[in-house]
């Protein structure tokens, strides 16, 4: 893999192959001495001089400096591929000490350095090709075995000299091969020029893509940072409020117990007593009246006037309980304190929302604790309102959300059609304008017909997906003018993301129709 990477280093750019016989730019590009001589050749003809890397320009002709020490490289990279060594094309005069040929001759069919270039050209004029090679059949006529000379322009054909006076191609307009090189170049530079821009715009997309990508990682990590320091948080909360409980626990034990023990400890003390007393009583089995009569600590008094028998007898009261509603609360409110912390950690607020019985529909019922709306096919009696939907089964939450972030969840019965969604409290009360999403001031999701539809200024959109689960989530963020909805399955799933710019406060809206009911969960 190195030694790849390192030959592609080694490629001129022109030729795709080793530098041979390397030179420099003023602006630090390598070629074959060669290639780049070629090249200056044609764009001399074009009227400038460019790099054909960068494509930096010169005003006139580039002097080219020999950079030796990339020479060195390529030599001693070379001394380390003997396969590679087999594959190029020496000289055909240089037996001894083979020297990489620069050119080959069509007519000689040889190739040369060079040294024995400048030889040839000064005793030969023949035709010589810039990339050497040993398979000189390629540049001949397969039929008359001569040089191709000419470019069939009707048949896009390499010809010779016999094959325009007296093959296929006679009468065809034909060009001198190197003429017709020299345009198909020109029109290639053209059109890599053309490319250019596409290229440019592609790597802009590019760049654009891997900073989103990079963004969006950062972003990963910073949030799997957030999640580990709440999800820290709340271990360290949920240990304190096990403490809180167990140490509830403790405390009533403890309290119970050591009354039930004092308890126990004085019914002892009695029970010892009367031990003793029934000793002296046993005394009644002596036969010996005199002693019988004469014992002085023996004392006979009935049940009911012992003193020692006035107690409770022992029994402990129903209330000397642990009280587990006391315990329960102690951990429902750790609880929620911790549910408290975490919606606070996270950055949104948890609405309580109440719906206005003013602005439903007459054939929507409201829950006595305003947090249920269902279809109801009897009218609700209700007085006159201005603010009440009159086309629609429609009602509006009592206060409106204006700023920050806010999450609450609903739950559907799973029966007919219902549409949540947000609205400004300026919505039309009547007429179809009123429906949500039939307007610019309302956006709802539906479940119609077992699939989801979300609408906004009469603009429809079915979603691809199927309903599973019959609580949604929905997600506000006022400021940054997002308006998200979540079906709140195992696991929870995005369904639609509104994004427009708030210029009223936003009251959650529900519409009903069909039997449906929906409430709103704390």
């Amino acid at each position: 893999m190195a030694s790849a990477e390192l030959r592609d280093e080694l490629n001129c750019s022109i030729c795709l192959s080793l530098y041979t016989d390397p030179v420099s730019l003023r602006c630090g590009h390598n070629f074959c001495r060669s290639c780049i001589v070629s090249v200056l050749d044609a764009q001399k003809a074009a009227g400038g001089y460019f790099c054909p890397d960068c494509r930096a320009e010169y005003p006139e002709c580039l002097a080219l400096k020999k950079n030796r020490k990339l020479q060195n490289i390529v030599e001693r990279f070379l001394s380390t591929q003997p396969d590679m060594e087999e594959t190029r094309i020496s000289c055909t005069y240089c037996t001894k000490s083979p020297v990489r040929a620069v050119k080959s001759c069509l007519q000689c069919e040889n190739t040369f350095c060079n040294d024995h270039l400048n030889v040839h050209n000064k005793t030969l004029d023949h035709i010589l090709i810039q990339d050497p090679t040993r398979s000189f059949g390629n540049k001949k006529c397969s039929h008359h075995k001569k040089l191709l000379e000419y470019y069939c322009l009707q048949d896009a054909a390499c010809l010779c000299v016999s094959c325009c006076l007296v093959g296929e191609h006679r009468g065809h307009l034909v060009e001198l091969l190197d003429e017709a090189s020299e345009k198909k170049k020109m029109k290639l530079m053209e059109y890599h020029n053309e490319l250019n821009p596409q290229k440019g715009e592609l790597q802009t997309k590019v760049q654009y893509l891997q900073d989103h990508k990079w963004n969006i990682q950062e972003k990963a990590s910073d949030e799997r940072n957030n999640i580990r320091k709440i999800f820290n948080a709340i271990r360290k909360q949920v240990e304190m409020a096990e403490k809180k409980a167990l140490s509830e626990v403790s405390r009533q034990e403890e309290k119970i117990v050591s009354k039930i023990s004092d308890l126990i400890k004085k019914l002892e003390i009695q029970e010892e007593e009367l031990s003793r007393k029934m000793r002296h009583v046993e005394m009644c089995r002596v036969t010996d009246p005199i002693r019988l009569l004469q014992e002085s600590d023996i004392t006979v008094c009935s049940h009911g006037g012992d003193e020692d028998t006035e107690e409770d007898g022992g029994e402990v009261s129903s209330e000397e309980a642990l009280d587990e509603v006391l315990i329960s609360l102690t951990l429902h409110r750790s609880m929620r304190d911790i549910v408290t912390n975490v919606t606070s950690e996270l950055g949104f607020h948890v609405p309580d929302i109440l719906l206005d019985v003013d602005t439903a529909h007459r054939c929507v019922k409201v829950s006595e604790d305003l947090k249920t709306a269902a279809d109801s096919d009897k009218e609700q009696v209700r007085p006159e309102s201005p603010g009440r939907f009159l086309t629609y089964s429609q009602v509006l939450s009592r206060c409106g959300l204006s700023s920050g972030r806010h999450y609450w969840a609903v739950e559907w019965n799973q029966k007919g059609t219902y549409e949540l969604g947000m609205s400004y409290p300026s919505i039309e009360k009547k007429r179809k304008e009123s429906g949500m999403g039939y307007n610019d001031k309302s956006w709802c999701l539906c479940m119609y017909d077992a699939e989801y539809k979300v609408y906004h200024n009469s603009d429809e959109l079915t979603l691809n997906v199927k309903p599973k689960c019959p609580i949604l989530g929905v997600f506000l963020d006022y400021e940054a003018g997002r308006l998200s909805f979540y079906e709140l399955c195992d696991p929870i799933r995005h369904l639609h993301t509104f994004t427009a710019s708030f210029t009223e406060p936003l009251h959650v809206v529900f519409c009903v129709d069909d039997g449906a009911s929906v409430t709103i969960r704390s």
